[in-house]
Parts: structure tokens; C-alpha cells; sequence
């Protein structure tokens, strides 16, 4: 698949996007926070997704959230994928899912999506990536790269880590944990499809400028390979 299908959904809309904006229980619950998802939707385009991640979050306020930002997204090209919560994300028909740790298994998660949407998994190394893939992924998240505000001290696996996992890992990696902008070059360059941000956004004064930034940053990278 190449480029971007308007009015499709999941897999068929085009290519994986290389931008993932997640959110947190915490900025799901901020005054204001589903005007500045809006804004980021209708800005982000066919490179971005917007995942709606919220463990703790009730789940009829996600669905409510998701159906509302929905048609932006439509409209956009912007992929909405909901975390987590398969229920919401059948019920709306979003783009994909993405599972971790904690939730259904991707193979049980494949099974109830069907082949059409995008799956993805989160993974701390290249055994469970590969894992990931052969149960049905089709990218998993990595990380923690970097140290995070999240959690101190703890030390990222860093880049020689990223690279081990892109070499035998067999599927779209994309770095979470820890990256700013700056740090697109060297993730990219080590490898990853792309990179997935949570603060760097949602804490950035201006969201918008964050995935602007964010997106001319991975943009530079691969027009300098």
C-alpha cells in the first residue's frame, strides 16, 4: 500500500503513519483536552495517529471521547486507534488497536479485529517483538528508549538496544520513551519505522507545533538517507 485512500479506514486507508500520539489517564482527564486532540487530528494528516490510551479511564467516557473525535480524524487522514479497549474499538470501527502488557493477547486480539485494522503491541525486547509478529502484530512500540519525567532514574535501553530488536525483530518498530525532537535523527537512524510520544506533545504549550515539529523532524531524516 502506498500513500494515503481517503474515507478508508485501518489498513486500507494507506501506509502505517511514523508519528503516535498517546495519551495517558491523567491527560484525558485535563479541562480542555478534547479541543487540543481535535486540533491535533485535524493538523496530524495520513503520517499521524492518535492513540487513546486511559487503563484506568471508565470506558463509556472513552467511548463517548472516541466517537467525538472520530469523524476529525476522518476527515483529517489522521488513524485513530483506541488502546487497549477492543469493546470501544469495535464498537466505533476505528483504525486499530493497540495492546499491551496487560491486555488480551495479540493473538486473541487478531482473532476479534479481523484482518482489516491495524494491530499493534507494545514490547521491551526483540523476543517479544518477534513474538508480536508472528501472533499477528503489525508493528510493535519499544521502549522505554530514553529516561521520562514518568520515571526517574530509570535507565532507557537506549539506541544499541533499538538496533538489536530492528535487526531480528521482523516487524515496523516504532521508539516510545524519552523523545524529543531532537532525538528523531538518531532513533530513525538506528533503525525504528517510527516514534511514538506522549509529554512531548500533550505537555508542549502548543500541541500543534509539538506534531508539526515532530513530523519535520522525521521528515528531514528520511529525505537525508
Amino acid at each position: 500500500m502506498t500513500g494515503h485512500v481517503p474515507g478508508a479506514r485501518g489498513r486500507a486507508a494507506g501506509l502505517l503513519p511514523r508519528l503516535h500520539v498517546v495519551t495517558d489517564d491523567s491527560m484525558l482527564a485535563r479541562g480542555g483536552f478534547e479541543a487540543r486532540a481535535i486540533a491535533v487530528l485535524e493538523a496530524g494528516g495520513a503520517g499521524v495517529a492518535l492513540h487513546l490510551r486511559g487503563p484506568r479511564t471508565d470506558g463509556s467516557a472513552l467511548y463517548r471521547l472516541a466517537s467525538d473525535l472520530l469523524p476529525h480524524a476522518r476527515r483529517s487522514g489522521t488513524l485513530l486507534v483506541v488502546n487497549d479497549r477492543l469493546d470501544v474499538a469495535l464498537a466505533l470501527e476505528v483504525d486499530g488497536v493497540h495492546v499491551g502488557q496487560r491486555s488480551l493477547g495479540v493473538r486473541v486480539a487478531r482473532g476479534l479485529l479481523g484482518p482489516d485494522l491495524w494491530l499493534g503491541a507494545s514490547v521491551h525486547d526483540a523476543k517479544e517483538a518477534s513474538a508480536a509478529r508472528e501472533e499477528g502484530a503489525d508493528y510493535a512500540f519499544l521502549g522505554t528508549m530514553f529516561e521520562t519525567p514518568t520515571h526517574p532514574g530509570r535507565v532507557g535501553m537506549g539506541i544499541e538496544g533499538l538496533a538489536a530488536t530492528v535487526r531480528v525483530g521482523g516487524l515496523p518498530i516504532v521508539a516510545i520513551g524519552g523523545i524529543d525532537p531532537a532525538r528523531v535523527p538518531e532513533v530513525l537512524a538506528a533503525g525504528a519505522y517510527g516514534v511514538a510520544v506522549v509529554r512531548g506533545v500533550w505537555d508542549a504549550p502548543d500541541a500543534v507545533g509539538a506534531v508539526r515539529r515532530y513530523r519535520q523532524a522525521i521528515e528531514d531524516e528520511r529525505e537525508a538517507v
